[in-house]
C-alpha cells in the first residue's frame, strides 16, 4: 500500500467537495429521425386539394343546378326533358364526388362530366327559358363554366383546353339553336377566357408544387447524408475511446510505472482490453432502453483494478443499458486517469440512487489538477468521460484542484 499525504486522512471518502465550480455538462448528440419523411409531400398535398376540390364544386353545382332548373319552367322549356336533365345531373353530381374523395380525380370522370354538359348546352332550346339565357346568368351557364374549371385537375394542359373549347363551342351552338345570338358569342367568349384562366392556374400550382418537391428532396438528401455523416463520426469516436480506454490506457499506466509489470491488475486490464478490442462478436447486443444492472456493470470495472487501493461501495441499482454503459466506461475512464497520474493515492467509487438521480462519484486523493490547464486535444477527460455522458443526457461535475485530488460526479436524472 503507498504511503499517503498527511494533509488528511483516508479512512474514507470526503464527504464533501474541496471546491464547488459549476457543472459541466454537454448537449447530447441529437438522434437521427426514427423514419423516412413521405417523399414529394406537395404533389401528395395537390393531389388531395384537387380531389377535394373539384368534388366540392361539382357537388353544390348540381344541388343548386337542380333547384334553379326546376324553379324556373316557363316555355319553351320542356318538363320531360328538363326533369330527365336534373335527375341525371343530380345523381351525376353525387357520383363525381364520391369518386374524386374515394379515388382522386380522374380523367374519365371530368370526360364523363364534359359529356353531359354539352348535351345539356346544345339542348338549352327545351331546358332553358330565353327570359334568363342572356348574360350567362342561366344554369346550364353555370354548369358550363363548372366543367372548365374542373376540367384541368385531372387532364393534362392540351387535353384541359381541348375540352374547354369543346363546352364553349357546344354552348354557342346551343344558344344560336335558341335564337340568343348575343349570349352565343358573348358567353362563349367568356368561357374560352375561363378555360386558358383555369388552365394557367393549374399550370401555375403544379409547377410550384414540382419546384417544392425538388427542394424537399435536396433536404431530405443532405439530410439523409449529415445523419449518415454523424453516425460515422460518433462510431468512430466510439472506437477512439475504447482504443484510448483499453490498450493505450493500459500501456500508458505501464509506462508511468502506475501499474507494474507483472501485477494482478495489469492481466486483469490485457484480458478485459483484448475482450473489447478482438471479440466483439462474443458481447451481448442488448436494447439501449432495457433494464440492467449498473452495481454489476461498475463490480466488473472494479475487477480491472485488482490490487490497487481502490474501495467501491456500490447500491443495487437498474437503469437502460445505453445509460449504464455511459456510466460504467465514464468511471473506468475515470479510474485509469487516478492511476496514471495520482501515484501514491487511494480512490473510491460510489454508486447510490436518490428520487431524482442515479450518481456515480470517482474519488481519488492524489495531486488533483487545475481544469482550466488542458489542453482542447487531450481526449480523456473531453470524449471519454463529458461525451461518454452528454450522450446519454447525463452530466459531469468535477471538482478538483492542484494538491487538494479529485472528485468525479456523474449523474443521470431521469429515473422513473
Amino acid at each position: 500500500m503507498p504511503n499517503h499525504s498527511l494533509r488528511r486522512p483516508h479512512s474514507g471518502p470526503p464527504d464533501r467537495p474541496w471546491l464547488r465550480p459549476e457543472p459541466i455538462s454537454l448537449a447530447p448528440v441529437p438522434e437521427p429521425p426514427d423514419a423516412e419523411p413521405t417523399a414529394n409531400p406537395a404533389s401528395v398535398a395537390l393531389a388531395r386539394v384537387y380531389a377535394l376540390f373539384p368534388a366540392a364544386i361539382r357537388l353544390s353545382c348540381g344541388v343548386a343546378v337542380a333547384v334553379v332548373a326546376l324553379a324556373v319552367r316557363t316555355p319553351p322549356v320542356q318538363a320531360v326533358p328538363l326533369a330527365l336533365a336534373v335527375v341525371a345531373l343530380t345523381i351525376w353530381s353525387y357520383v363525381f364526388y364520391r369518386q374524386a374523395v374515394d379515388n382522386g380525380i380522374r380523367a374519365w370522370v371530368v370526360l364523363v362530366d364534359s359529356a353531359l354538359t354539352i348535351v345539356a348546352c346544345l339542348a338549352m332550346g327545351v331546358l332553358v327559358a330565353r327570359t334568363v339565357m342572356p348574360g350567362g346568368v342561366s344554369w346550364v351557364a353555370v354548369l358550363a363554366s363548372t366543367s372548365i374549371i374542373t376540367a384541368p385537375f385531372a387532364l393534362r394542359m392540351a387535353h384541359g383546353i381541348l375540352v374547354g373549347l369543346t363546352i364553349a363551342a357546344a354552348y354557342c351552338a346551343g344558344a344560336l339553336i335558341a335564337g340568343q345570338q348575343e349570349e352565343a358569342i358573348s358567353h362563349s367568349a367568356v368561357l374560352v377566357v375561363q378555360t386558358f384562366l383555369a388552365i394557367g392556374l393549374v399550370y401555375l400550382t403544379r409547377r410550384s408544387t414540382r419546384a417544392a418537391d425538388g427542394v424537399f428532396a435536396a433536404y431530405q438528401r443532405t439530410h439523409r447524408e449529415s445523419v449518415i455523416a454523424r453516425a460515422a463520426r460518433e462510431a468512430e469516436r466510439k472506437q477512439n475511446r475504447d482504443l484510448h480506454d483499453t490498450v493505450l490506457s493500459t500501456l500508458t499506466m505501464v509506462g508511468l510505472g502506475g501499474v507494474a509489470a507483472q501485477s494482478p491488475m495489469l492481466r486483469a486490464r490485457a484480458s478485459s482490453d483484448l475482450r473489447t478490442l478482438f471479440d466483439p462478436v462474443r458481447r451481448p447486443v442488448l436494447d439501449p432502453a432495457a433494464k440492467v444492472s449498473l452495481d454489476e456493470r461498475l463490480r466488473l470495472i472494479v475487477e480491472r483494478y485488482e490490487g490497487y487501493p481502490l474501495t467501491a461501495a456500490l447500491e443495487p441499482c437498474l437503469v437502460p443499458s445505453a445509460v449504464a454503459d455511459a456510466i460504467a466506461e465514464s468511471a473506468d475512464a475515470a479510474l485509469s486517469n487516478v492511476v496514471r497520474h495520482g501515484e501514491g493515492s487511494v480512490a473510491w467509487l460510489r454508486l447510490h440512487q436518490t428520487r431524482e438521480a442515479v450518481v456515480v462519484e470517482v474519488i481519488d486523493v492524489g495531486p488533483g489538477f487545475d481544469m482550466a490547464t488542458i489542453p482542447s486535444y487531450r481526449y480523456g477527460i473531453r470524449e471519454s468521460i463529458m461525451a461518454r455522458m452528454a450522450a446519454v443526457d447525463a452530466t459531469v461535475r468535477i471538482d478538483t484542484a492542484p494538491g487538494n485530488g479529485t472528485r468525479i460526479h456523474l449523474e443521470w436524472a431521469n429515473v422513473g
